[in-house]
């Protein structure tokens, strides 16, 4: 069983909310890396601007602290987005980190975008065993990275049900062309009633499977196409867009295998902070009530349990403001994480898969866990420390 530290959120004079973190990755044993001389990446998502449910800076300057005081040569990162907005490009994703908050003096740390001005450098890093991405993209900046910590907020997410710590490591690593990936299995398309035929994707492919024709719009040839979705990455006008969205079970396994990309090899160690835990993932513009109470912190070496534990409380606590009908709330009983993998009673069991189902109905949020660690990249068992 793979260890969890948890902290609440209760504090006292001399005792706030930054030394409780602070203390927490210390007894999960983050000094047990080296970080001396090391380019060490704290990935995290800046938030889209409008959106206030995201991780508060201050949180991030204390884990970089540390980080500093032992060596490490740290930066935060995140990668450009798939759709359109804030972040898809690294002039927009670094005024919004600015904005909100993530600048060198609140954070003592520099701001890298890990794939680039337009979401096209990334490193496809070949992963043993996977069934849906066997070289995954991955931001350059992150690939390049000697070590990786990540700092999640953990929350509902409308596609994989919710978002954790894979959910910030498989997605939020992967380039834009990586992104099409995860969200696609198929290659893309081009909408001919959006398409102004500046020939863009035209003159960035690879592949040279993309021409615009007589009638100035563009033309994919699927015999030369790989799918990698640099077309999507720069038009500007949402003329190149995905052909099909992957079911919430692909996406969450396909998750799963970037994040053994990410991690393989490498030295790495993960915070969720549980706190507004709104029911959407925080690229939105805007973030709902939360679903729960704010229920604390947590840390460990391995992202699955961290996930695990973290989804194990959140279903465990009471759900705020009419979210639920009252007569699917569960008990007080508390369990532990390892009668819920083994299949032992208790009294939350079948309510625990319902909250995710309740805010997000055709999403599967345990099937990234459960291939997660058959893919060997954690366990879903796990043992609550309690700091």
């Amino acid at each position: 069983m793979s260890k969890v530290y948890y902290s609440n959120l209760r504090c006292k004079p001399g005792l706030n909310l930054l030394k409780k973190l602070r203390n927490l990755i210390k007894a999960a044993g983050i000094e047990q890396i080296d970080f001396k001389g090391q380019y060490t990446a704290v990935k995290l998502h800046f938030g889209e601007p409008g959106n206030m449910a995201y991780i508060r800076p201050n949180y991030v300057a204390t884990v970089v602290d540390l980080l500093n005081s032992l060596g490490a040569k740290t930066f935060l990162t995140d990668s450009n987005t798939l759709y359109k907005g804030r972040r898809d490009n690294a002039v927009d994703h670094l005024h919004s980190a600015m904005v909100n908050g993530f600048n060198p003096i609140a954070v003592n740390a520099n701001v890298i975008i890990a794939d680039g001005l337009k979401g096209t450098n990334y490193a496809a890093i070949p992963i043993e065993g996977a069934k849906y991405c066997p070289a995954p993209k991955i931001g350059q900046a992150i690939a390049d990275a000697d070590i990786i910590i990540t700092i999640s907020h953990f929350k509902g997410h409308e596609q994989a049900g919710f978002g954790g710590a894979l959910k910030n490591i498989g997605m939020g690593c992967a380039s834009i062309a990586g992104k099409l990936e995860l969200h696609s299995s198929s290659q893309p398309k081009v909408n001919t009633e959006k398409c102004i035929g500046c020939r863009i994707c035209e003159k960035n492919c690879n592949h040279n499977a993309i021409h615009v024709g007589p009638h100035r719009k563009a033309v994919i040839d699927y015999a030369k196409c790989v799918g990698c979705g640099q077309c999507v990455a720069l038009c500007q006008y949402e003329g190149a867009v995905l052909a099909e969205w992957d079911t919430s079970e692909v996406l969450n396994c396909k998750i799963a295998e970037y994040s053994k990309a990410v991690l393989q090899g490498k030295p790495n160690f993960h915070i969720n902070l549980i706190m507004n835990v709104s029911p959407e993932c925080d690229c939105w513009g805007h973030n709902d009530l939360a679903v729960v109470p704010d229920l604390g912190m947590m840390a460990s070496f391995d992202p699955v349990a961290l996930d695990q534990a973290c989804a194990d409380l959140v279903n465990k606590a009471p759900v705020i403001n009419g979210w639920m009908p009252e007569a699917e709330a569960p008990d007080a009983a508390s369990t532990t994480g390892a009668a819920h993998r083994n299949g032992e009673h208790c009294s939350c069991h079948g309510y625990k898969e319902e909250l995710f189902k309740h805010l997000h109905p055709d999403t599967d949020w345990e099937s990234g866990l459960r291939y997660a660690q058959e893919i060997g990249l954690g366990s879903r068992e796990y043992e609550l420390i309690e700091v």
